[in-house]
């Protein structure tokens, strides 16, 4: 987790951790959907959970995973009767810190250090999506799964003997889901992965075991893990 995200975080829980409720939800939990009201934020304290949309014609795409000590805070702040533009789902159980909307944004109008820490969070979260877009708009469906698969690296790697396990379990459809591709698109490219020793797959679990090949690919700028990440 980025410094900023701790700092930001930490102020928060240390507001609000005696004055909110703290709730636990299951697996495949949806914890509020598109165009919804929105009347809290959510502190993820424990599990993974996933951020997406809907296509028009049933297609769900996810735009991010958040894993642990995180923020959600998918909406227009100050703004009146703000609405969201994504869904929210769990992955796994998880417990939170749910917080009334007004009380947070009165919480940040009247502290100049949150706020300041509030801006920092939120301008490295869209010099992240910037990012993003770039790669999947350069690079194409295959540079996308790449450029997914580093990010995932960054967020969830853990160093091994046979390469940088990538730790969250994952589906071939929802690897499609992070790409916006086709389950058969993404499976077809994964068996080329493969079949060239790039990456190995086992367990719901992808190990990269040579992520210069991938960052090759994609012309990676190296760019520091809070910028390259998928939360």
């Amino acid at each position: 987790m980025t410094e900023i995200n701790v700092s930001l975080y930490s102020l928060l829980i240390h507001e609000f951790i005696d004055k909110e409720n703290i709730q636990k939800v299951k697996a495949g939990t949806t914890i509020f959907n598109e165009r919804d009201s929105v009347s809290h934020i959510y502190i993820l304290l424990q599990g993974s959970l996933s951020l997406g949309r809907v296509h028009m014609r049933g297609k769900e795409f996810i735009i991010k995973i958040l894993n642990g000590e995180e923020l959600i805070i998918e909406y227009q702040l100050f703004k009146a009767n703000p609405i969201y533009h994504f869904f929210a789902k769990t992955i796994s159980d998880c417990e939170f810190l749910i917080i009334k909307r007004e009380e947070f944004e009165k919480f940040a109008m009247s502290s100049p250090r949150v706020m300041s820490e509030l801006t920092s969070w939120l301008s490295t979260r869209y010099v992240k999506a910037q990012m993003k877009c770039q790669d999947l708009i350069m690079n194409g469906k295959k540079g996308g799964l790449y450029s997914i698969l580093i990010r995932l690296c960054n967020s969830y790697g853990i160093m091994t003997e046979k390469g940088i396990l990538i730790d969250l379990p994952l589906t071939h459809q929802e690897l499609a889901s992070l790409t916006y591709g086709t389950r058969e698109v993404i499976q077809r490219m994964l068996k080329e992965l493969r079949e060239l020793d790039v990456i190995s797959y086992d367990q719901q679990k992808f190990t990269v075991k040579n992520l210069a090949y991938l960052k090759q690919e994609v012309d990676c700028q190296n760019c520091p893990h809070e910028i390259c990440g998928l939360n």
